[in-house]
């Protein structure tokens, strides 16, 4: 009986370490250029399986003059696809949801097909998007915490009534990473001129190159 308590706390003792180890690792920085300047985003680390992805296809050159094919102003910019016109890489990750990763103004997250086809929520294996959002009044987010049972810290409260961000989001799609420089950027992309009946896509085409710094 003791050595089967002592081998249960080794198994636990050495899961925590791995995931302490994990969590400590310095984080990856990206820098996503455009004409319209560099946005700098870290991929967060307890989101391992869509960080590897994007860190993966990013190497292979994957997001070498991407197009960002969907943009919303007061909402989010939406790209990822291959410059050969490739939408998806064949394959989908598993949804990696957190309740300390949130859809703030800045935050890097993926897109997926909807629950329809996809109920699990996996993600694309390359299409994300960049939010933009606006500010949400406190009484319209206990809205969205009734409605989808997120119970937000005074802190998330606090960001999304100054800072910002897309809420309404928030558990259905995975947030993996956040733009630590260059929201200004993210702003002049959400301003751009787009087609509403092509998707609301950019009238003058707007691509992106993907660098991995750290």
């Amino acid at each position: 009986m003791k050595k089967l308590i002592l081998l249960i706390v080794i198994m636990v003792a050495g899961n925590n370490f791995a995931f302490s180890q994990e969590n400590s690792k310095k984080e990856t920085i990206v820098v996503i250029h455009t004409k319209y300047g560099d946005i700098t985003a870290k991929l967060y680390n307890d989101t391992p399986q869509h960080r590897d992805n994007f860190i993966k296809l990013v190497n292979e050159g994957w997001y070498e003059d991407s197009p960002f094919h969907r943009i919303i102003k007061n909402f989010m910019i939406q790209g990822g696809g291959n410059s050969d016109g490739r939408q998806d890489p064949g394959h989908r990750i598993p949804a990696e949801f957190t309740p300390n990763h949130y859809h703030k103004k800045g935050a890097l997250s993926a897109a997926r097909q909807g629950d329809q086809v996809n109920p699990e929520k996996e993600s694309s294996g390359c299409q994300f998007y960049i939010v933009q959002g606006k500010k949400v009044p406190e009484s319209q987010l206990a809205s969205f915490s009734k409605r989808n049972g997120i119970k937000y810290t005074d802190e998330q409260k606090n960001v999304y009534k100054t800072l910002g961000g897309t809420p309404h989001l928030d558990g259905d799609y995975t947030v993996f990473g956040e733009v630590i420089m260059g929201l200004d950027v993210v702003d002049k992309i959400a301003a751009v001129k787009t087609n509403k009946m092509k998707g609301d896509s950019p009238v003058e085409k707007l691509t992106m190159t993907i660098e991995i710094v750290e």
